[in-house]
């Protein structure tokens, strides 16, 4: 193979030239236009703020004006911040970067805090007023933002309280998330003597090589030693922020507030938290069966994502992105026309680079714009399904734009929809067109890792939150030692005797961002993908007749309430019983998975 050939297939498995422009968040006037945006936030907060002691008697056309220029602000800091936060994420050892970021997330938090007056003012309406205001079309584009902003009465502070508390979180909550970010982006993990990414590192544990395997977790158990403890301070200062919000807020638990931003009710969380812990029978039998397919007596930790195929194919971005495109087109030429413009358009940033935050993402920014994808390309059949996952949550954002800023994004518990329908769908494109038992196999493995993970490993990590929280209340601060001990407690109940916990994945938990920007987050992922499934069993059921309802669904964004957005593609979810359907489909996986691996004379 010529060089430049060899280096042009090199570029295409690494997706090197796949990187976003972020110009039209600041309408191309460069870095300048940060400051241009936010001053313009601020006169237009100068005028709602003379709106101050009047929000109980305006009519429908005067509070439709009001909420207007609350959207132009919104959509001024959107941007600014936007801008920022993604330029940081590609390269979070940048001093630069991370200044602008700081600045405008200073400013942004005292022009915010200026607008307090107006939640509390909203609230203290009296309901009958208010229920006839908002019944009022012209007040449809906010209706439903301000009915959820009601809901939060019981847990309002006074105005100055309120005003401390969003600038304080600056050098409070914000600014711990910062520096863990950049703790965990520049952990050094050594692979074969260099220096690789923390993520680099975490891709190896899919590889069928064993030793390679072990090798892999052994360094990342190396690399998070460094730093282990600063990260578990700033671990007990979230844990401890969220305790004192909790008791001045009056929630009653610690995971309440996350559900009330969710629109889902205590009861309604602890259902679906029950209905998963008490299907861990499905991960325990599947690992049961790994360790077969892998010829291991038992699997330890770090062979959970091992790939059972005999080799590992490798994805170029070319090839993943046509693949994912078909697989959009299948039941949406619309979706998939507009997926083609994330590739086109400079919408996606996709290889690993030093300092890049680990992970991937969707970033929905500002109606106005468009939203934008952050991958860590391995060129592994997971990243073509990540792809495909990332993409979902693109076109959900892009569809629902039109319901303007208070309503394009959903509650977490509904986040994770078209998000997983398209990895869902672009997972079944390849399982058709894969006739060979063996590859069958590998394929319905991986797909069972990976609802393993976003399923029964989300729950058993918010049981791992409940138990630091609730230890962090009743016993003070935890040790890396007790971080530990929970972290092993509640991983060994998923897995039960089918997973050997070795002694260095008792730190793992050091390097999960969600714990930290985003208490209580991660069972919205079980809730989601749960979700998912059942809309994409309503699909296989209807087929194209069911895809227009889909597309509504999208479209609609956050302007419902869950239970209303569920009902659009026939889903209950007031239903106790409804997550079993979604457990029984990951069931009927196993069992596929179990029968390719007998045509394949594995077992």
């Amino acid at each position: 193979m010529a060089s430049n050939e060899s280096d042009l297939v090199t570029a295409d498995l690494l997706a090197s030239d796949v990187a976003w422009d972020l110009e039209p968040l600041l309408g191309g006037r460069g870095e300048g236009g940060v400051d241009a945006l936010l001053d313009e936030a601020a006169v237009i907060i100068a005028r709602i703020v003379s709106k101050r002691g009047s929000i109980a008697s305006l009519d429908v056309e005067g509070l439709a004006a009001l909420m207007g220029e609350f959207a132009a602000v919104n959509d001024c800091i959107g941007r600014a911040g936007s801008y920022a936060g993604l330029r940081f994420t590609v390269d979070t050892a940048d001093a630069q970067r991370g200044a602008l970021m700081q600045r405008i997330e200073s400013r942004a938090g005292i022009l915010a805090s200026d607008l307090v007056f107006f939640d509390l003012e909203w609230i203290a309406v009296d309901d009958d007023r208010a229920e006839a205001l908002l019944a009022d079309e012209r007040l449809a584009f906010c209706a439903h933002s301000l009915r959820t902003l009601r809901s939060t009465r019981p847990h309002r502070l006074g105005e100055e309280a309120e005003q401390v508390d969003i600038q304080r979180s600056l050098t409070g909550v914000s600014a711990w998330g910062r520096l863990f970010d950049e703790l965990t982006s520049s952990a050094e993990v050594v692979i074969d003597g260099e220096s690789a990414p923390l993520e680099l590192a975490l891709s190896l544990l899919s590889t069928p090589d064993r030793e390679v395997r072990a090798s892999a977790a052994a360094a990342v158990t190396e690399g998070l030693a460094p730093g282990l403890r600063t990260r578990a301070f700033v671990f007990n200062t979230i844990i401890a922020d969220n305790a004192i919000g909790d008791r001045l807020r009056s929630f009653p638990s610690w995971i309440s507030s996350r559900n009330l931003s969710n629109e889902a009710s205590d009861a309604s969380v602890e259902a679906l938290v029950e209905a998963v812990v008490a299907r861990y029978d499905i991960p325990q039998r599947w690992y049961a069966l790994k360790a077969r397919l892998l010829r291991i007596e038992r699997l330890a930790d770090y062979d959970r994502s091992a790939s059972v195929a005999d080799s590992e194919t490798k994805f170029g971005w070319a090839e993943s992105r046509d693949l994912v495109l078909d697989a959009y087109s299948s039941y949406s030429p619309e979706l998939a026309n507009i997926a083609r413009r994330f590739f086109d358009e400079g919408w996606i940033d996709a290889p690993m680079r030093p300092s890049k935050r680990p992970g991937a993402f969707c970033s929905y920014t500002v109606p106005d714009v468009h939203p934008y994808l952050l991958l860590n390309w391995t060129s592994t059949r997971r990243d073509v399904l990540t792809l495909a996952h990332e993409l979902g949550h693109g076109l959900h954002a892009y569809l629902a734009r039109e319901q303007g800023i208070f309503h394009q994004s959903t509650p977490l518990t509904l986040a994770e929809t078209a998000s997983v329908f398209g990895e869902t769908v672009t997972f079944g494109r390849i399982l058709d067109g894969t006739t060979d038992p063996a590859d069958r196999l590998a394929l319905l493995a991986e797909n069972l890792d990976g609802q393993i993970a976003t399923v029964f490993r989300q729950v058993a990590m918010n049981r791992f939150e409940n138990a630091v929280h609730t230890h962090h209340r009743d016993s003070g601060e935890l040790s890396v030692e007790e971080f530990g001990d929970h972290w092993f407690a509640t991983q060994s109940a998923m897995l039960g005797d089918s997973v050997e916990l070795t002694e260095g994945y008792r730190t793992w938990w050091s390097y999960i961002p969600h714990f930290i920007h985003t208490p209580g987050y991660v069972y919205a992922y079980a809730y989601g993908q749960l979700l998912a499934l059942s809309v994409y069993r309503r699909y296989q059921e209807r087929g194209d007749a069911f895809v227009p309802a889909y597309l509504d669904l999208l479209k609609a964004g956050g302007s419902k309430s869950p239970e209303e957005l569920g009902r659009m593609v026939d889903c209950d979810l007031a239903d106790p019983g409804f997550w079993d359907g979604g457990l029984t489909i990951i069931g009927e996986t196993l069992d596929l998975a179990e029968a390719a691996a007998r045509d394949a004379g594995r077992i």
